[in-house]
C-alpha cells in the first residue's frame, strides 16, 4: 500500500494521530501537497461520505473521520497556501433565523471540505443579511441554509426574496435541507437544491459549481 493510500485508509477509520504522521512524511518525502490532499484526504473522506450514505457507517465515524482529516489538513494547509492552491468552490452555510440546531449542518461543512471547497460556517440562528454579507465578502459560490423547525423554514424564503430583491439571486447557488424540508417546498422557495443528507449535499454542491464554470467558459 503506497503512504497516499494510507494516509485515505487511516482517515476513514478516524486515527488523527496516524493521518498527521503520514503527511508529515509524504510532504518530507516530496510528494506533492495536491496529490496528497486530493488522492489521500479527500478520497477518505469522499469514501466515508458515500459509506454513510448507504448507512454503513453512522455520524460518529463521519466525526472522527473529519477530526483526522482537520488534523492531516493542518500539516498540509501552509504548504496549499504556498503552491496557491485553489478550493473547488467556496460556500457560506449556517441554520436559519430563529434555530439552533447545528449537528446536521455541522455535518454538511465537514462533508463540504471533504469535497475540497472552503467552508464558511455562520452557525445557527444566522439572519437573511448575514448570509449575503459573508456570501458577498467570500466571493462564495455556494449559500447552504439548514432547518429543523417548520416554523423557521420561511427564514430560507426570506434569504431568496433578499437575493431577489438586491439583483443577486443569479450569483449564488441556494441549497437549503433540514427534516422537515423536502423537494416541493425547495420548488416552491426558489431555491436551487435540496438534498437529504450531509454526503448527498457534498456530492451536489461540487457537481452544481463544476457544472456552472463550464457553462461560464
Amino acid at each position: 500500500m503506497t503512504i497516499i493510500e494510507e494516509i485515505s485508509e487511516y482517515l476513514q477509520k478516524g486515527r488523527a494521530k496516524n493521518v498527521k504522521a503520514l503527511v508529515q512524511q509524504a510532504l518530507d518525502e516530496g510528494i506533492d501537497a495536491k496529490t496528497i490532499l486530493d488522492e489521500g484526504l479527500l478520497s477518505g473522506m469522499m469514501t466515508v461520505g458515500a459509506r454513510f450514505k448507504r448507512n454503513e457507517v453512522f455520524v460518529p465515524e463521519v466525526l472522527v473521520a473529519a477530526r483526522a482529516m482537520n488534523a492531516g489538513m493542518a500539516i498540509l494547509e501552509p504548504r496549499l497556501v504556498e503552491i496557491g492552491n485553489e478550493p473547488v468552490g467556496r460556500a457560506v452555510i449556517g441554520t436559519v433565523k430563529g434555530d439552533l440546531h447545528d449537528i446536521g449542518k455541522n455535518l454538511v461543512a465537514m462533508m463540504l471540505k471533504g469535497a475540497g471547497f472552503e467552508v464558511c460556517d455562520l452557525g445557527v440562528d444566522v439572519e437573511p443579511e448575514a448570509y449575503l454579507a459573508k456570501a458577498e465578502e467570500i466571493g462564495a459560490d455556494i449559500i447552504g441554509m439548514s432547518a429543523l423547525l417548520t416554523t423557521t423554514m420561511p427564514g430560507m424564503k426570506n434569504l431568496i426574496d433578499l437575493l431577489e430583491e438586491k439583483g443577486l439571486r443569479d450569483k449564488y447557488i441556494v441549497m437549503i435541507g433540514g427534516a422537515p424540508v423536502n423537494e416541493s417546498f425547495a420548488q416552491e422557495i426558489g431555491a436551487d437544491y435540496y438534498t437529504p443528507d450531509a454526503a448527498s449535499a457534498a456530492e451536489t454542491a461540487r457537481d452544481a459549481v463544476m457544472n456552472r464554470r463550464s457553462h461560464a467558459s
